[in-house]
């Protein structure tokens, strides 16, 4: 397993920072490897898929670039580079660091990726390898996530507080262990799991440490010298879905569809500003909705350190599904 030696100073600095070229990123490889994990993802798939495959058909470098930048059990360093943690940036902002690596870098980079395999002609002549890669990037973000981006930005920040309260409820071990199940996880004596591959240990010993979510089901560790230190990660359970749960009718008929689609999210605990991102609502309507559900004795209210949760009673569940077996 892959794990990075933490202090105190690291935890202390550390920050959960929202990367749209990571979303990118994530969505580009989502996109060579088409596997979707939730209904969202395999509507969005659906929709981009055949003009991405017919725009690297088209540039048969780039599709050769993409696999080569992949690669097999690494990505190419300056594909993912460590974001900078002073601010957010904008995705123009991230780009000019892929398209300002040396060409000779970047070959560098994907013979990396490629498990120390030469790199192929004609990539390890090409000229302008970052600048192919920053403009894929771009074609990815124009057509693929920049429609659904404010979307997508509510649903990151909804994950930063979801695990920004569970830090402050639990601690770092808890949060550490949920960041991405099965890959991440706190071992103790400031050891911390990154991933599942046989990578020797790396310390990140008074660096800064960031955590960058991201809607698809990717995710990537990077680093940047000795200072700064970062894991990719997907956003869990419902908020990685974009699309959400589809309403009944007969749910939207006798709740109203904006109500309705409130109370199908509720089947694990939601907070009020995760609800907001996950239906796209405004933070009164979802309190309005809210209130007449708690008053119907149809969702539950309870507190966890300090956010407010919310789920279904028995009777909220015997009813949403109730109402989703009368559609099918």
């Amino acid at each position: 397993m892959g794990w990075w030696r933490v202090d105190a100073d690291a935890l202390a600095g550390s920050r959960f920072l929202i990367s749209p070229l990571a979303e990118v990123t994530a969505a580009l490889q989502a996109l060579d490897l088409p596997k979707a994990t939730h209904p969202g993802e395999r509507t969005w798939l659906e929709a981009h898929l055949p003009a991405y495959r017919a725009r690297l058909a088209a540039e048969l470098l780039d599709a050769l670039l993409v696999r080569a930048a992949l690669g097999t059990s690494w990505n190419a360093d300056f594909v993912t580079p460590t974001p900078l943690g002073d601010h957010e940036s904008s995705f123009e902002e991230e780009l000019v660091r892929v398209r300002a690596t040396p060409p000779s870098a970047a070959v560098a980079d994907l013979a990396v990726s490629l498990g120390g395999s030469p790199v192929p002609e004609p990539l390890a002549s090409a000229p302008d390898l970052p600048y192919r890669m920053a403009e894929l990037l771009t074609w990815v973000w124009r057509e693929t996530v920049l429609p659904t981006w404010p979307r997508r930005r509510r649903i990151l920040e909804a994950d930063v507080l979801a695990r920004t309260a569970r830090l402050t409820r639990e601690g770092w071990a808890a949060a550490l262990d949920e960041l991405s199940p099965g890959r991440t996880r706190w071992l103790g004596e400031g050891r911390l799991q990154v991933n599942t591959r046989d990578y020797p240990p790396r310390s990140a010993t008074g660096a800064r440490l960031l955590f960058v979510p991201v809607t698809p089901s990717r995710g990537w560790v990077s680093w940047e010298g000795a200072e700064r230190f970062a894991i990719v990660y997907p956003c869990a359970g419902a908020l990685a879905d974009v699309e959400g749960p589809a309403v009944p009718e007969a749910l939207a008929a006798l709740l109203g569809s904006a109500r309705a689609g409130v109370l199908v999210r509720l089947e694990s605990p939601l907070s009020t500003s995760q609800l907001v991102a996950l239906t796209g609502q405004g933070l009164g309507s979802v309190g309005r909705h809210l209130k007449v559900l708690l008053d119907a004795r149809l969702v539950r209210r309870r507190r966890a350190g300090r956010s407010v949760l919310y789920d279904w009673t028995e009777a909220g569940a015997a009813l949403v599904r109730a109402q989703g077996d009368g559609r099918t």
